[in-house]
């Protein structure tokens, strides 16, 4: 007879279950919950044919404006309803192109896939490719996808009453981060967030606590902005927050609204001691993140100053850092008669009150590239982490004049519209971000320079940029759409 009763088979199982739990929360132990989180890829695609840091960070250090009108073959097919609404912005020219192949994806599916989640599908192979990862190949990581995606769905209106079974499942913005992670084979969380023009940055909050909790081993994360119809804009018009010169002049006195921007960027996170461990190129480090909400303002679009001002409070301490660390703030800087003198009073009462009189300087990459709504906060993340790495700090483009309505008084911030060498003598070595949306969720990261024994290249070797054999996607029921022309590209 068996000497193991049923209750000591019970009692073993137990045992190992008891053991096996032990054994991961052991694991997860090993991963602290506020660690530094390393930017290891990063791909973009914005407005004035930018498609990497590189360009990026060229056109930042010059002041220059990309901004410009919408491009002739951009107005198809809504040229009457375009003649009426402004058309000044950064736009990505062939934003409708995208190589279906490739990703496996048949032409008839792809012309109904809104062009917001082809363009995530192509930056995020060029992110991964980036940080040496080979996107699609088996690999024992677990993958986090989050995307901060918002706004009307522009692309329906393509639709007119033809859609199809492949429209549902290609405008939804929840597949856009799904279509991510099926694409190539990511087995970890897949989400996508709308908390309108914060969404990218909260994402990489998201994506951050995600590596931190151990739940993901790679994040990649980013955010997507396109200007597909004239339905947003018109909607936008209503609000009577465009600039009416085309020009965004964040915290200037001219100040008196934005202009759209389209761009898409995503980074690959990883936790910072992983990175290290694995040879990684590091091109920045997130030492701390933040989210909240306005609650009850004096109204329900209105910024609250209070808020801002905990948000990014709570991301210092998140970070483990103060104020006299931050030598950089790149701000939400709408260039809004009502949102620039907000936003800095709350920057004063967070940061203004420094220790040893070091300056803060203050600047918004709105003023280059006007506002990418879903995709501002991560492309603002990347001009942090290229002010870090390069120890500059670019010109506010178009600034001239102090808004009267900010009173910088007492304080060591700086708004310029020059370049600013940016030293450890001079300066925190830490840079801020935020990004705040009009549903009132606001969001901070604080970033700081690669480790100084940081890889040159990603280990293995960067792998090279796709040779798209793109075409131009749209539905096939309204016929050939023109393709953008030499001059323009």
């Amino acid at each position: 007879m068996d000497s193991a009763s049923p209750r000591d088979s019970d009692g073993t199982a137990l045992r190992r279950a008891t053991q096996t739990i032990r054994q991961l929360r052991a694991q997860l132990a090993q991963h602290s919950a506020t660690g530094p989180v390393a930017v290891v890829g990063a791909g973009l695609r914005l407005g004035g044919g930018i498609n990497d840091l590189d360009g990026y960070w060229t056109a930042l250090a010059q002041g220059r404006s990309l901004i410009g009108g919408m491009p002739p073959h951009r107005r198809w097919p809504f040229e009457d309803e375009w003649d009426r609404l402004p058309t000044q912005g950064s736009f990505i020219d062939d934003a409708l192109d995208f190589d279906p192949d490739f990703f496996g994806i048949s032409p008839r599916a792809a012309q109904a896939i809104d062009p917001q989640h082809r363009m995530l599908l192509e930056v995020s192979w060029e992110a991964l490719a980036h940080a040496g990862i080979r996107p699609g190949a088996a690999r024992d990581d677990v993958v986090s996808v989050f995307v901060g995606i918002t706004g009307r769905h522009d692309y329906a209106d393509w639709a007119r009453q033809q859609a199809d079974a492949h429209w549902a499942l290609g405008n939804g913005h929840s597949f856009a981060a799904g279509r991510i992670a099926y694409t190539f084979g990511f087995t970890g969380p897949a989400v996508a967030f709308d908390s309108a023009c914060s969404s990218s940055l909260v994402a990489v909050h998201h994506a951050a606590g995600s590596l931190r909790r151990g739940e993901s081993d790679i994040a990649l994360v980013g955010g997507v902005n396109l200007i597909l119809s004239p339905g947003s804009t018109r909607m936008i018009t209503h609000t009577k927050s465009l600039a009416p010169d085309g020009l965004c002049k964040t915290f200037d006195a001219r100040a008196n609204g934005y202009v759209r921007g389209e761009g898409c960027a995503m980074v690959v996170l990883k936790r910072l001691a992983d990175a290290q461990r694995d040879g990684d190129r590091v091109l920045g480090v997130i030492h701390g993140t933040a989210i909240n909400q306005d609650g009850r303002s004096s109204g329900f679009s209105a910024p609250n100053a209070d808020a801002q001002r905990r948000v990014i409070e709570a991301a210092l301490v998140d970070a483990g850092c103060t104020p006299a660390d931050i030598g950089l703030l790149e701000a939400h800087g709408t260039g809004t008669a009502l949102g620039d003198p907000i936003e800095v009073s709350a920057i004063v009462a967070a940061l203004g009150s420094r220790n040893g009189g070091r300056a803060l300087h203050v600047g918004s990459a709105k003023t280059n590239l006007g506002h990418l709504e879903a995709a501002s906060g991560v492309v603002g993340l990347l001009k942090a982490i290229l002010c870090v790495r390069e120890r500059t700090v670019p010109p506010v483009a178009h600034f001239q004049t102090l808004n009267p309505r900010i009173d910088l008084t007492g304080t060591d911030i700086r708004i310029s519209g020059g370049t600013a060498q940016w030293s450890a003598e001079n300066s925190g070595p830490l840079a801020g971000v935020s990004s705040f949306g009009i549903i009132g969720t606001n969001a901070h990261a604080i970033v700081g320079p690669a480790p100084e024994f940081t890889a040159a290249i990603p280990a293995g070797g960067e792998l090279p940029r796709p040779g798209w054999n793109r075409i131009t996607c749209v539905p096939a029921f309204l016929g050939e759409a023109p393709r953008a022309t030499p001059a323009l590209r």
